[in-house]
């Protein structure tokens, strides 16, 4: 699995009708009202890598597997959600689980479809959102504090140090600072964020949602989002809901003739995974043989045995050595045998990096 990433906005700003199209199925039910996803969908997608194709052509797989990324489409929030206005509470509790936001904004002018607040504004619909999760994360903060004053009276080092990290973001979050953009905080409670579960501490990829003639140059409401986005270290990306549900329908051939018509080089799926493994900070690495050529996503910073540890715990457990060969080593020596022949299959212990694109074989013992 490459990354969980929930898919949030407003109503009506084409959530339901990008889910369907990224995940090419009719799970969600796009419709012209708000709270047309009652639970949230659930779809995983698998990740177009030009490398696997041709690792898998020279290695003759029989099988050719792509690592996968999993979307979680999400019902629109409304101002009041953290009080429980419209679905609120229910889909406030789904943010929490996945490990990225795609907040999708509406950046296309239609009669036809109504918008919640009356009109077109991106950053208005952006700050709603926001200023929503944050509330809810100042509740959360509250409610856990109180509990950890008495504890930390009691002498409990490790709650003094939670309620320290915890004062640090409530009173940021009072004045509109996100979690993930909180300032002042050591290296140990940096590193300790994540596991307390904000909303606002989730990464933030912004989808600009155009209409189908906008969507290879963008538009003005797409710049305004590009500028916050650079602003707050976030990342955007501009798709056209309505092309990818096009796409979606189109067979390989057709989908490249139809992109080259709009301009577009790939799809607005492609542009969305590529902006997400950013955000997160991931990488791919490969299992190349006449079985199956397979693509895997670790973090940034992954060791080795980490790496085999994806593939399956036994493998980290009793990880020996990894047999690795760079992709462009790979490629330019037309296989495994080729590299080892000049020299570029390395072996590497247990503290060795993963790098994007590292072609693996993992010998171990259990």
């Amino acid at each position: 699995m490459g990354f969980n990433c929930g898919i949030v906005g407003l109503p009506n700003v084409g959530k339901s009708t990008l889910f369907n199209a990224l995940t090419e199925t009719a799970a969600a039910d796009a419709a012209n009202y708000p709270f047309c996803t009652i639970e949230p969908n659930t779809g995983r997608v698998s990740v177009p890598d030009p490398r696997l194709d041709a690792l898998a052509e020279l290695a003759k797989s029989a099988n050719v597997i792509p690592t996968q990324l999993e979307f979680v489409d999400i019902a629109g929030l409304v101002r009041g959600a953290a009080q429980g206005e419209g679905l609120g509470n229910q889909f406030l509790a789904n943010i929490r689980e996945v490990d990225a936001i795609a907040h999708v904004l509406r950046c296309f002018e239609d009669g036809e479809i109504t918008h919640v607040e009356g009109s077109v504004d991106p950053i208005r619909d952006a700050a709603t959102i926001e200023t929503e999760l944050m509330l809810a994360d100042i509740e959360s903060l509250e409610r856990r504090m109180a509990a950890l004053v008495k504890k930390s009276r009691g002498g409990d080092s490790e709650a003094k140090s939670d309620l320290a990290l915890m004062e640090k973001l409530f009173a940021q979050l009072s004045d509109g600072v996100p979690a993930r953009r909180a300032t002042g905080l050591s290296e140990t409670e940096a590193q300790r964020l994540p596991y307390l579960q904000l909303l606002t501490s989730k990464p933030v990829l912004y989808v600009c949602n155009v209409g189908e003639s906008e969507a290879a140059s963008g538009n003005a409401f797409c710049e305004a989002v590009a500028a916050q986005a650079a602003e707050e270290g976030a990342a955007h990306v501009i798709v056209s809901a309505a092309i990818e549900a096009e796409i979606s329908q189109l067979d390989s051939a057709d989908k490249a003739e139809f992109l080259a018509e709009l301009g577009l080089e790939e799809t607005g799926l492609a542009r969305l995974i590529q902006a997400g493994y950013g955000l997160l900070d991931l990488l791919t690495f490969f299992t190349v043989g006449p079985k199956e050529a397979r693509a895997w996503t670790v973090a940034k910073g992954a060791t080795a045995p980490m790496a085999a540890g994806v593939i399956h715990t036994d493998f980290q457990r009793g990880f020996i050595r990894a047999e690795t060969i760079a992709y462009d080593d790979y490629v330019a020596n037309k296989g495994e045998a080729g590299a080892k022949d000049v020299g570029k299959l390395r072996i590497e212990g247990a503290d060795y990096s993963v790098a994007d694109g590292d072609v693996f074989h993992f010998r171990f013992n259990v």
